[in-house]
This record gives structure tokens, C-alpha cells and sequence, in this order.
């Protein structure tokens, strides 16, 4: 019998190139695939990692925040000191009672020591637990961000398609207008303004987080909508709705999706000057009360609540931004 060499599939390039090229395709396709659920196992797997960088910087946080309380000017000096009527028993009773607060190290140490048993300790000034004080007040923090993200995104939203689908340049010179406009008002400024009016306040966080979601919308989706795929589509024939549905809008998901995670944040921060000039019962009130009465077992609180809403929300908007662009691959 005649002997049978054996051919070398990598020559067959040099042989039949198209051949070469099929095969080889053929061959690393399967690697391809084969990666993307190592890519889904390592996102679950960074999940502890995650969650154990949130707790220790959510811990720093209020470390921060406490610090800067005791290094403040007035820190250790109660009102209540400069009421005439006390007497020097009761002057020397409150002395006690913030004296323990002198020592932040060990201020810290007691606080942690007493989180892991589930007790946030009392407030020096409104007198009650922490806990009972965060429990009331924040679901109307929580009522007003999401409002006004509602709004917000909404309006952005809504407002950037409009001009980046329309190819309109008066609508985009207003829109443009009226965002730089905002973005130069402080929530504190549109808080005193809302006051003036007697309008309903809740609305101010929804200005608040308007401009920055027009913005960068209308960016995302003008660079998403001037990609080839696109304008061989609306070459085609295809209307603006399909269009935008599936060719623009699966590009820039995933930037949208991490947008949402920072405009969690800035209406959480907007939400304190904001409740605490319109006398809104929230969180930010709370906060206010605290910094003026250098409530620091409120503060440190207060300080870890707003760095874990910031980065969770941060967080999680990157992880399904991240496996949106994973199942897209």
C-alpha cells in the first residue's frame, strides 16, 4: 500500500488561501466562545472583592468625616453651655457627656465596636438612636432622589433623542442654553429659589441631575448615531425609531448605564442643601443638624450612608454596563 503522508493544516494557507483562512477561523472561533463565560465567572468571583473594597472605604469614610468634625473650629462647645440658668453641676454634666467624643481613636474604636453587635449609637443632640433617627427619615431622602432621577432622566433623555434624531439646531441651541443656564445655579441657590416661589422642592433634584444627563446623552448618542452600521441603515430606508431602538441605542447602553450610577450619586448629595432648606424631614436635614451641632456619632453615620449609596450605585451600574457588553461580544 502506498505509504499516506500527513498533511499540515497551517500549510494549507500557502496552498488554498481562502481555504487556509476558513480553517483557521474555524478552528479559533471556539476559543472565542469558550471565553466568554470565563468572563462571566470572573465578574461573580470579583463580587467579595467588591463588596469587601466598599465596606473598608465606606468605613474610611466616616473616619474622614469624623476627623474633619473634631478638627473643626467650636468642636467640644455645646449651646446649651451658654444658657445662663444652668448651674455649674449641670455645665460640668455636659462637659461629661461630650468628653468621650474628645478622643477620636477611641471614639472610633467604641463605634466600630458596637456596629458589629448592630447598635449605631445615640444622637448627642436630638437625644434618640441613631438607628431609629436614619430608619424614619430615610425613605423621604430615598422618595426624593428618586423623583427626581424620574424627572430628570426623563427629560434629558428625552430631550437629547429628540435632537440628535431631528438633526434640529434651534432645539439644540435652546436645550444647550437652558442646560448651561442650570448648571450654573448650586442646589443651594435653586433650594432658596424654590422657597421664594413656594414650589414644590422635591422638583429640585430633578434640575439638579437634568443638565448633566442632557449632556453627556447628547454626546453618547450623536457619536453612537454617526457610526457606519447607522448610516448604512438610515441609507436603507429605516425610520428614526428603529433606528435608534437597534442600531443607537445598544451601542451606547453600556455609557448610559454607568451615567445612571453618577447621577445616583449627585442627586444623594444634592438632596442634603436641598432638605435642609426646604425643611424637608430627610436625611439631609439630619445631616445639617449634625454638622451644626457637632454631632459626631450622627455624623459618622450619616457619612457612611451617603459613601455606600455612592458606591454601590457607582458599582453596580459598572457591573451590568459591563456584562451588557460582555453578552454583546
Amino acid at each position: 500500500m502506498p505509504s499516506r503522508e500527513l498533511i499540515d493544516i497551517t500549510s494549507l494557507n500557502s496552498v488554498w488561501s481562502p481555504l487556509g483562512k476558513w480553517c483557521a477561523e474555524g478552528l479559533a472561533r471556539p476559543k472565542i466562545i469558550s471565553s466568554r463565560p470565563a468572563e462571566g465567572i470572573e465578574t461573580l468571583s470579583a463580587l467579595p472583592k467588591l463588596a469587601a473594597k466598599i465596606l473598608i472605604t465606606a468605613l474610611i469614610g466616616g473616619f474622614l468625616g469624623a476627623t474633619l468634625m473634631r478638627v473643626a473650629p467650636g468642636f467640644g462647645v455645646d449651646e446649651e453651655e451658654l444658657d445662663a440658668r444652668l448651674s455649674s453641676e449641670s455645665m460640668q454634666a455636659l462637659r461629661e457627656t461630650g468628653a468621650n467624643q474628645t478622643n477620636l481613636f477611641a471614639f472610633y474604636f467604641q463605634y466600630l465596636n458596637r456596629l458589629l453587635h448592630g447598635d449605631l449609637g445615640n444622637s448627642r443632640t436630638l437625644h434618640r438612636p441613631v438607628l431609629q433617627l436614619v430608619a424614619e427619615r430615610l425613605p423621604e431622602t430615598l422618595k426624593s432622589v428618586a423623583l427626581g432621577l424620574a424627572l430628570g432622566w426623563t427629560a434629558g433623555f428625552l430631550l437629547a433623542v429628540a435632537i440628535v434624531m431631528s438633526r434640529a439646531w434651534l432645539l439644540d441651541l435652546l436645550g444647550s442654553l437652558l442646560v448651561g443656564v442650570l448648571l450654573c445655579l448650586p442646589a443651594a441657590v435653586l433650594a432658596l429659589l424654590f422657597v421664594l416661589a413656594q414650589a414644590p422642592a422635591r422638583l429640585i433634584l430633578g434640575l439638579v441631575v437634568f443638565p448633566k444627563i442632557f449632556r453627556y446623552s447628547r454626546n453618547l448618542l450623536a457619536r453612537s448615531s454617526a457610526r457606519p452600521h447607522v448610516l448604512t441603515a438610515r441609507a436603507k430606508g429605516l425610520g428614526n425609531m428603529r433606528v435608534l431602538l437597534w442600531h443607537v441605542l445598544p451601542t451606547a447602553a453600556p455609557q448610559l448605564l454607568a451615567l445612571l450610577g453618577v447621577t445616583v450619586s449627585v442627586a444623594f448629595t444634592a438632596a442634603i442643601p436641598m432638605e435642609a432648606l426646604c425643611d424637608i424631614p430627610g436625611i439631609g436635614q439630619l445631616a445639617w443638624k449634625a454638622a451644626l451641632g457637632r454631632d459626631v456619632a450622627l455624623l459618622v453615620n450619616l457619612t457612611m450612608i451617603v459613601t455606600l449609596v455612592t458606591l454601590v450605585a457607582n458599582s453596580a451600574s459598572d457591573m451590568v454596563g459591563r456584562t451588557f457588553r460582555v453578552s454583546e461580544a
